[in-house]
């Protein structure tokens, strides 16, 4: 099957599907609802397509697409221009496991545990990659994406600051919105579309291998949201929000006095039990279509049965619940009025009924079946893929480490959660692997890096985090997830023909997180960060006296100059004056010494200057900071807070992490041919795969080709 009957055969499954389905439905909604476009500000990001509006565009953009794909064919066929030279090359697979780390995978295969991957780098090639400054997955998968560093692509953390307010913003998409409103009653009705723009910078290479008519299928690469357009089929992956419009936000439901108040990463919500019922209500996003705002909520009634079932009773369905077991995905709907209502996808997950009763609800991501923000190219793809195999997980980091973190949910239902996760995203790549028969097919699995975040206390003896925790249980998850990926590159191999190439990636390694280090406190103590009224602040700089502060930190690994001119209230002067700042930083932080455990903290820093060249380098932090291994930035200066310590033991769940020196967390590399490089980089590969088909490389592009000989 070539990539224009692939193309036809996805656009038709999904049109037929849609037809059997959804008509009968449809012809009443012409005639009984009322549909409009509604969007939820900034602070949420999150627009509203209505159920039926989402289903009538898909049928109509594939019914379209039917009808004009012999007109595509013909013009594919005669005007067809490729640049470069011929090459037997018909497919490359891409295969990411994030977070995989060469010293692992090297242990384990010499433990013959992994044999395919032994045999691919016995066949071809195996080398550790080297990542981007910071060791980050954003900014090493937009390398990735664009074999570029981060001064080219823009991405340099998962955050950003705004430079006027200091406040944070996600790093990769704005959401805006709508520039016009009609005012009727209570409502406010949005005239437009809300603005979803992607922030990463230059062109993903299978935009090139595109406009070189060659097909490709993309599957939850990072920072691919909102989709862009090309020749192929995409899903968007890391920074696809929640309905809420967060990077993932679970809701807990207790009886217990005792552990309900503000959590990171969700929200506790105290019940009260009457006899045996339950009642309470799901939240969901802001209500932007209503002047007064507020949350939209959808009731709910728990039956109790006995000691591990109960009934939850929504308004539409009734949910069998069994202590200790994930329910299907299951669609909870929410109503803005006027006829306007969104719909997502959620998990239940009964912890407990006896002596207190627990329950926990994922966070509530877009429904693939009915998008409430653009999650795939064409739109449709998504819905294609939630008819062939059922509904699945769509928010970016959909594996909700922070539950674990808190404590809301156990080591258990984490790993349940993650390899069910797994094996949706399994199921879609070989779905296309099994279609696409010439092209590129490029796929992301992060189960491997969200079990290392939290499982990695297991393997490290010394790790703080193992107080009060099991140790034994679950020692072996680690090694057993390696296993699984080496099971999931066997059964790629098995695909693979002799004119297909396959790598195997990873954006970072991993190593242990024993140890918290605030350079806010540092910065505090040592002069360079002030407090209003004497005070240490909170979350977000609150508090902090920026006529007199000279240097600041937040993210995973930057330090930021308040510099004059550029910052709101910047104080340090450009030229001779930033520049001997950031020398004093570093003369001072180099080599930094942890003298409570008598080990070296941070290795260097990194002057922005010394990196980078490209357009956007002003965009990224003044100086990187390249810790050692087992130590990172602490929770609390993550968020531009101060505490008391400069560095503290890491007792959380997450035990595992890679935003450390560069040089220090490399990733892996397996290809099935041999490369012709001795220190590969992530920033290779794109250039890699245009020259196996024959492709020139972009100037632009600073990645350089691994195998020269096609």
């Amino acid at each position: 099957m070539n990539n224009l009957q692939i193309t036809k055969s996805l656009r038709y499954k999904s049109s037929s599907v849609f037809f059997k389905k959804y008509i009968p439905f449809a012809i009443l909604l012409i005639f009984f609802s009322y549909d409009a476009d509604a969007y939820i500000g900034p602070g949420a990001g999150f627009a509203f397509i209505s159920s039926f509006f989402v289903l009538f565009v898909t049928f109509l953009l594939a019914f379209l697409s039917i009808l004009v794909w012999p007109i595509r064919y013909i013009i594919r066929t005669f005007i067809k221009k490729r640049s470069g030279e011929k090459t037997d090359v018909e497919r490359v697979v891409v295969l990411g496991l994030d977070g995989l780390d060469p010293a692992l995978v090297t242990k384990y295969m010499n433990e013959g545990k992994l044999p395919n991957f032994s045999k691919l780098k016995e066949e071809g090639s195996f080398s550790p990659l080297r990542t981007t400054y910071p060791a980050m997955s954003p900014v090493a998968w937009s390398s990735f994406i664009t074999g570029v560093d981060p001064s080219r692509h823009n991405i340099f953390d998962f955050l950003k600051r705004d430079v006027r307010t200091y406040l944070p913003d996600i790093s990769s998409v704005h959401i805006g919105n709508t520039k016009k409103t009609l005012n009727i009653g209570k409502y406010k009705i949005p005239i437009g579309k809300p603005e979803i723009t992607l922030l990463r910078k230059s062109q993903p290479f299978w935009k090139i291998l595109g406009d070189n008519h060659i097909f490709s299928a993309v599957l939850r690469v990072p920072i691919t949201f909102p989709p862009e357009k090309f020749y192929g089929v995409s899903l968007s992956g890391m920074c696809v929000p929640d309905l809420k419009g967060t990077q993932g936000s679970f809701t807990y439901y207790t009886t217990d006095k005792n552990s309900v108040g503000k959590h990171t990463g969700g929200v506790r919500v105290l019940v009260e039990r009457k006899n045996n019922i339950i009642e309470s209500h799901i939240k969901g996003p802001e209500n932007s279509l209503l002047k007064n705002g507020g949350e939209m909520t959808i009731p709910f009634k728990i039956e109790i049965l006995n000691d591990s079932e109960a009934i939850l009773k929504l308004p539409d369905e009734e949910i069998k619940l069994k202590k200790g077991e994930y329910t299907d995905w299951k669609v909870i709907v929410f109503k803005a009025g006027l006829g306007i209502k969104v719909q997502g996808i959620c998990r239940f997950l009964l912890r407990s009924v006896s002596p207190e009763f627990e329950l926990y609800i994922t966070p509530i991501n877009i429904d693939p079946d009915t998008p409430a923000m653009p999650i795939s190219h064409p739109l449709y793809y998504s819905v294609y893929l939630s008819k062939m195999q059922g509904r699945y997980a769509t928010l970016g980091l959909a594996e909700d480490t922070w539950a674990l973190n808190e404590r809301v949910i156990d080591e258990e239902a984490f790993l349940g959660q993650a390899y069910k996760y797994y094996e949706e995203r399994r199921e879609m790549f070989f779905n296309m692997l099994d279609k696409i028969k010439k092209g590129m097919v490029a796929c992301v699995f992060d189960t491997s890096d969200r079990i290392q975040h939290m499982f990695f206390r297991y393997i490290d003896d010394r790790h703080p985090a193992n107080k009060d925790k099991d140790t034994v249980k679950h020692k072996n998850s680690i090694e057993d997830m390696y296993k699984k990926m080496d099971e999931l590159v066997g059964e790629t191999m098995q695909k693979l023909g002799e004119k297909d190439v396959l790598m195997v990636i990873s954006d970072h390694g991993f190593k242990s997180f024993r140890r918290c280090v605030n350079l806010n406190t540092w910065f505090h103590q040592n002069g360079y960060m002030h407090f209003k009224d004497g005070g240490t602040g909170g979350e977000w700089f609150q508090g902090v006296d920026w006529s007199k502060t000279r240097a600041y930190t937040f993210g995973l690994g930057g330090i930021y100059i308040n510099l004059k001119g550029r910052e709101g209230q910047g104080i340090v002067e450009p030229g001779e004056e930033y520049e001997n700042l950031k020398k004093e930083l570093c003369e001072k932080l180099n080599n930094f010494q942890d003298e409570e455990w008598g080990e070296t903290a941070i290795c260097r820093l990194y002057d922005n200057k010394e990196l980078f060249s490209g357009p956007y380098a002003g965009n990224g932090p003044d100086l990187f900071v390249g810790f050692n291994v087992g130590y990172r930035t602490s929770w609390e200066a993550a968020v531009g807070k101060c505490t008391d310590k400069v560095i503290e033991d890491n007792t959380k769940s997450w035990s595992g992490d890679h935003c450390i020196d560069p040089r220090l967390a490399p990733g892996i590399l397996f290809c099935s041919r041999k490369i012709d490089a001795d220190s590969p980089s992530i920033m290779d590969i794109g250039p890699t795969v245009l020259k196996l088909y024959g492709l020139d490389i972009p100037k632009y592009m600073q990645g350089k080709p691994l195998i020269n000989n096609v």
